[in-house]
């Protein structure tokens, strides 16, 4: 497959082996053509990964192969590459790696890996979430331009309540939305934040949103994803690209061009040439700090004038103080029992 090459990234070098694997077979994209990619967007993507403890999804044989997420900072991980201790829902822990210069980034894509999954943390205090992140997701028989229509909605709630939220595309159907925080708040405190943001679309666009937990309560709607902003729930970074076909990537966009982007708009070849000429649009995050105070009441007023509280956590997560039952509700109503957590 070629004899490895060597790549100058801002100064330090980084071996590239089996330059020409190929990563994606329906347009021939190679490992050294991801590589360029990541070369070509490296300040962008550092931006989204500086200091965060990352997962790396990583597919050694391409799009077409097996893939994993690495959590843990694997074995021979360079010196000048550090890691945090982050902890999981389980209570377990593990050492993650934390990309703070370029070079981590084509060194993390010479191991296969195409997308990026930082937490929304920084390594000096993995506890308390520096972005709120907005996952707004499509369901069957919605698309992209669903999710913009809500995303437009979703802007407008931001700014009444003195929040600037940042767009980019999933690098498939759907859309993300990041806020900026200053770092004093938990896990809890952003995915309840999302929650009651949510819930004000609901009301907004009835029967074009919904919070929904469960797949079958969803229909033809844009599902508001709150569940990734619990612990170890990531998002694929800015820049990050996915594991379609066309090799699209999750493309930061602004605001006024959402009504004409497509997904398929940006990939492995048409990112990099627009980022030489916009730069990295999430750039005038760096500084920002808002505030949750303004979601966190909304929250606390569904709760206590609409009867709106907890929602369902993942499978993997604690059973929460007032979460609703986790069995799924067809299967509720064909046994008439609690879900074990209840039970217990």
């Amino acid at each position: 497959m070629g004899s490895a090459v060597e790549l100058d990234v801002a100064g330090r070098t980084v071996r590239l082996s089996n330059p020409d694997k190929v990563y994606y077979p329906e347009r021939g994209f190679t490992k050294l053509d991801v590589a360029r990619y990541y070369l070509a967007v490296a300040d962008g993507v550092l931006r989204g990964l500086r200091d965060r403890p990352t997962t790396l999804q990583r597919f050694p044989d391409g799009v077409d192969g097996e893939f994993f997420y690495q959590k843990r900072a694997p074995k021979g991980l360079p010196e000048w590459l550090p890691t945090a201790r982050i902890e999981f829902p389980s209570g377990r822990s593990a050492d993650e790696i934390c990309p703070t210069e370029p070079a981590a980034v084509l060194w993390a894509a010479n191991l296969g890996c195409l997308t990026f999954h930082p937490w929304p943390v920084r390594r000096s205090d993995t506890d308390h979430i520096d972005e709120l992140r907005i996952d707004l997701d499509p369901q069957p028989g919605t698309d992209f331009h669903d999710a913009v229509r809500a995303a437009h909605e979703l802007r407008a709630l931001l700014e009444e309540h003195g929040l600037r939220g940042w767009p980019k595309s999933s690098g498939g159907r759907g859309l993300h939305v990041y806020v900026p925080l200053a770092p004093e708040w938990t896990f809890t405190d952003g995915r309840h934040a999302v929650i009651a943001l949510g819930r004000v679309l609901e009301q907004r666009m009835p029967g074009k949103v919904t919070t929904a937990w469960w797949k079958e309560e969803r229909g033809e709607r844009i599902f508001v994803d709150y569940n990734q902003m619990a612990r170890d729930r990531t998002i694929a970074s800015a820049y990050s690209l996915r594991a379609r076909p066309r090799a699209t990537a999750s493309a930061p966009l602004r605001w006024t061009e959402l009504d004409d982007a497509a997904p398929e708009d940006f990939d492995l070849r048409t990112v990099p040439a627009r980022f030489a000429e916009l730069g990295d649009l999430n750039a005038e995050m760096d500084g920002r700090a808002y505030r949750l105070e303004g979601l966190l009441e909304l929250y606390e007023k569904q709760l206590r004038d609409e009867g709106l509280g907890e929602l369902p956590y993942p499978p993997d997560h604690p059973k929460a103080a007032g979460e609703p039952t986790r069995v799924q509700p067809s299967r509720a109503r064909r046994t008439g029992r609690p879900d074990r957590a209840e039970e217990e």
